[in-house]
């Protein structure tokens, strides 16, 4: 059991690091566990277009998509479309951010998420290997594995809710070009928010 656990472990840690998360490349693989103690992996959804939201349920900026319900909206619409959306808490033990297994059930019911799977990175692997900055922080994986999207979830660089109207939601647009059989026609843009709370930040 430990030398699987080992191996695992290395295999996380060996995955790209944010330089070689190229956008028209191979997504890194993982596992991580979810709310309910389940162990989820990127490949467990081989086929299907995925979205990985970064979270934390205290930065103004994830409460300007939450509390308007843009976010919500966008999982939803997501789903319906056929996607599955991953949302990845990276917060370390001790940092803002952070949340327990029975905590997360709770935020995630408080939020009325409708995220496929909320997963939990409290070492911060997954994070760090795809380059997570800020939360939010999405990123769309095609059905064919490749990351063909990485960035904010709009154009509008703000905490102020009212900011939602009006802004470009890259990430339907991104969903809704791929559904259609074409390029993602903004496959980067800054990510915006506030800044992942890993062990060492």
């Amino acid at each position: 059991m430990k030398t699987v656990m080992l191996g695992l472990a290395t295999a996380l840690l060996a995955m790209p690091a944010v330089a070689e998360q190229i956008v028209g490349q191979p997504a890194g693989n993982f596992r991580l566990t979810d709310m309910d103690g389940r162990n989820v992996a990127l490949s467990d959804y081989k086929g299907k277009t995925v979205v990985l939201e970064w979270h934390n349920p205290g930065c103004p900026f994830v409460r300007k998509h939450y509390d308007s319900g843009n976010m919500q909206r966008t999982q939803a619409a997501a789903v319906a479309g056929g996607a599955v959306w991953l949302t990845i808490n990276s917060g370390a033990p001790g940092k803002q951010g952070h949340l327990s297994l029975a905590e997360a059930k709770g935020q995630y019911a408080r939020d009325g998420s409708k995220a496929t799977r909320y997963l939990l990175d409290p070492k911060g692997v997954v994070g760090k290997g795809y380059g997570a900055k800020t939360t939010p922080h999405l990123y769309i994986v095609d059905p064919a594995g490749r990351l063909v999207y990485q960035g904010g979830i709009d154009d509008k660089a703000t905490a102020n809710p009212a900011d939602v109207t009006g802004a470009r939601n890259h990430v339907t647009a991104a969903l809704a070009e791929l559904k259609a059989g074409k390029p993602v026609s903004v496959a980067e843009s800054r990510p915006y928010g506030c800044s992942v709370k890993y062990a060492e930040s």
